[in-house]
């Protein structure tokens, strides 16, 4: 069987996408024999859109050369030195799992880069020229079907009597079979957790549940998608963003860390009112016996707390509980009758501005031993000086 070799160029450039500006990589590879043409854009060049691009030609085509010929991209080749030639791990890995022989286009040979940089020239002038498209995905739709067509009907530049079309049928039997599993082309990336319930990835934030915070987290991302693993278990998956500064949440993330922290605040209310007034944890009791909304009644007895004063919150309970009415209207009908029993003004409830509320809190004073050894430094200063 007659080995075909195909050599296969990466190009980059900036093209204009809606108001922004931003670089597109065009991923090329040609047959070398038909000339058939595949045509992917991506947003950069990463080792994982490299991988993609082949992908998607092997797919496109039903199969893959034997041979694959690159020009000295880091994506290939990592160092050169005469014939000594260390390639890239990863695409050694991806070039063993589809069974095809890597080779690198020898320096200063055009007749090697030829046919792919002959097929750079003709998308720049043939597809590229005046094209307009909506977002990405509009303009590798739109390149999908150019190589379908006008690029499939030009003539084949290796027999100019039949088309690349007609060529590429007779070349497509002679390609290697595909393998029964693709290989996982996925952006993976560990990330450290910090004490806020989202991962950055790409210069955004995706939600995660808030009992998987303060850890080390995987995060693998394809072209559509980002899955966050904690270990083998999947916590985690939003469609990828390829803004800036975004946050990407799943509304159960953020309904759940709400549930939670509404109760921590329901539990830092009880232990405030329990540890002022005692009697209302019995209370609170019997109204959760009888089933009344305990955050209502913690609500209401605060309240009352803030008006008439622990001690006198205190003896009302008490009187509401051996009344055997556990409910606030009856501790507030107590507080009212000893209010009017002492002939004291009703309470008023002052509601004070942010600074004014803050200037009761404890503030940590400075030890004073730090000034002195501030004035013994001036007095050392001024003694050398004098010397």
């Amino acid at each position: 069987m007659e080995e075909f070799e195909l050599p296969i160029g990466a190009h980059c450039g900036h093209i204009e996408i809606g108001r922004a500006r931003r670089p597109l990589m065009a991923f090329v590879m040609v047959l070398a024999y038909s000339r058939e043409i595949y045509l992917r854009f991506f947003l950069d060049a990463r080792m994982e859109n490299f991988l993609r691009g082949h992908v998607g030609a092997f797919n496109a085509w039903c199969g893959l050369p034997r041979i694959l010929w690159y020009d000295n991209l880091k994506s290939a080749v990592l160092e050169r030195q005469g014939d000594a030639i260390r390639f890239n791990p990863t695409l050694l890995a991806f070039a063993a799992h589809y069974r095809f022989e890597p080779r690198p286009m020898a320096p200063y040979r055009g007749n090697e880069k030829g046919r792919v940089e002959r097929a750079i020239r003709y998308i720049r002038e043939a597809f590229l020229a005046a094209r307009t498209y909506k977002d990405l995905d509009d303009l590798n739709a739109q390149a999908a079907h150019w190589c379908r067509t006008q690029a499939a009907d030009r003539p084949c530049p290796e027999d100019r009597d039949m088309s690349v079309r007609e060529a590429f049928a007779q070349e497509q039997p002679l390609l290697l079979p595909l393998p029964d599993n693709p290989y996982p082309v996925e952006e993976q990336l560990a990330v450290k957790v910090g004490k806020t319930p989202y991962v950055r990835f790409d210069l955004n934030d995706y939600s995660i549940p808030h009992t998987r915070v303060r850890r080390t987290l995987t995060i693998r991302a394809d072209t559509a998608q980002v899955r966050v693993f904690d270990g083998a278990d999947m916590i985690a998956s939003h469609r990828r963003c390829y803004d800036r500064a975004e946050q990407i949440e799943n509304p159960l993330h953020l309904k759940t860390l709400e549930e939670i922290k509404h109760q921590a605040r329901q539990h830092r209310g009880v232990n405030g009112l329990t540890k002022a007034v005692p009697a209302c944890q019995r209370l609170l009791v019997r109204a959760a016996e009888r089933g009344a909304n305990i955050g209502a009644q913690t609500t209401a007895l605060l309240r009352l707390l803030d008006r008439y004063g622990a001690a006198e919150l205190q003896v009302a309970v008490e009187d509401a509980l051996r009344t055997g009415s556990a409910h606030t209207n009856t501790v507030r009908a107590a507080l009212e009758r000893r209010r009017v029993e002492r002939g004291a003004p009703p309470p008023v409830a002052i509601n004070l501005p942010e600074h004014v509320r803050s200037k009761d809190r404890p503030v940590q004073p400075h030890r004073l031993d730090t000034y002195d050894q501030l004035g013994a430094d001036e007095d050392d200063s001024t003694e050398s000086s004098e010397h």
